[in-house]
């Protein structure tokens, strides 16, 4: 009897000690989950600014880690939960450290964009000076890697200076295989032109299909601003582009006297850029879900010109299989979303 006690509290440490090994243990994969909606008004600070908000303005955030066994198996048991190969999160040898502060680096540009084009829209002053566009992750395979640095700041292409993530992509825009371009570069404090060959995108990169670049993921405008009047956003702990288009509507709302929310809990998410387009992100089923949760009236999502596959689709579809009453609307720009909001009634 004894020895049968001993046999049994022996498997039990056994079977303890593996499944506390399986939890600790990493997978090669990370898991993305719904997260929730945050309102922004606490986190941006207009100088002298509007704050008297009926509704309110909230971004939309997805949960993302990486995988041990339990999440990799329970992520599969649900619609709203994915799985991606650490390779299409990760660059090579980046440490967690290391992503999570490329990620905050994405989002503090994001807060840039939308403060430009959230000033520009209601006409109020901006200082820019631009210091050339950053390199945070290469394409693997393409040209980037084995020409550029993620030291290196894009001045010029062909000559042309350009000085936004924008103009750097209309000036390859058109290109075609075997093209090449003369990319000057600050490098080490001195200026340098590299002749870099054209690649094709991989298929599986939104917007590849048959498109040539230079295999630059996520570049980053780099410059120094000064707004009047002057303006914080201080949010902590989310990283990322996403939340762009959605600090421009908090922005822009104290910056004019006219309180856009007009009553209503409004949420969304997508890219943002000085120009106030409004781009593609990632997550959007899982956003729709955070926005549902928290009682959004409207979610706004980027409508990506109609295209097939879009953010706006998706976020139809999953609209539509939650049964949420959350009203999903597609946008390209912040001007349709004020003019959206201009013609709603008020809600008392």
């Amino acid at each position: 009897m004894v020895i049968e006690k001993k046999k049994k509290i022996s498997k039990v440490w056994i079977i303890g000690a593996i499944l506390i090994i399986l939890h600790f243990y990493k997978l090669p994969f990370y898991y993305s989950q719904p997260g929730d909606a945050k309102e922004l008004a606490p986190y941006v600070e207009v100088e002298g600014g509007y704050k008297e908000e009926q509704g309110s303005f909230m971004l939309t955030t997805v949960l993302m880690g990486q995988t041990n066994v339990y999440f990799y198996a329970w992520a599969h048991f649900s619609e709203f939960r994915d799985i991606y190969p650490e390779d299409q999160v990760k660059r090579p040898e980046e440490t967690e450290e290391d992503y999570h502060h490329r990620q905050q680096m994405m989002m503090n540009t994001s807060q840039d964009a939308a403060k430009i084009a959230a000033y520009n829209f209601a006409g109020k002053d901006i200082d820019i000076s631009y210091n050339g566009i950053m390199i945070t992750s290469f394409i693997e395979g393409m040209s980037g890697e084995k020409y550029l640095t993620y030291e290196d700041r894009i001045l010029k292409v062909d000559g042309y200076r350009v000085q936004t993530v924008n103009e750097l992509n209309q000036r390859l825009a058109g290109k075609e295989l075997g093209d090449e371009v003369i990319l000057t570069v600050m490098r080490n404090k001195e200026e340098v032109d590299l002749t870099v060959p054209l690649s094709l995108f991989p298929d599986d990169i939104d917007g590849g299909e048959g498109r040539v670049g230079i295999g630059i993921m996520y570049p980053v405008t780099d410059r120094t601003l000064a707004f009047d009047p002057e303006v914080t956003i201080d949010v902590r702990n989310i990283g990322g582009p996403s939340a762009g288009f959605m600090f421009s509507l908090e922005v822009l709302n104290q910056l004019t006297p006219e309180d856009l929310t007009k009553g209503y809990h409004i949420s969304g998410t997508g890219t943002i850029d000085e120009e106030g387009n409004v781009g593609r992100i990632g997550g959007a089923k899982q956003k729709v879900v955070a926005a549902h949760k928290a009682g959004s009236d409207i979610f706004f999502v980027p409508r990506e010109g109609g295209r097939e596959d879009s953010n706006y689709e998706e976020a139809l579809a999953t609209a539509k299989e939650i049964k949420t009453t959350t009203k999903i609307v597609g946008v390209d720009t912040i001007a349709e979303a004020v003019e959206y909001l201009e013609q709603l009634e008020r809600q008392d």
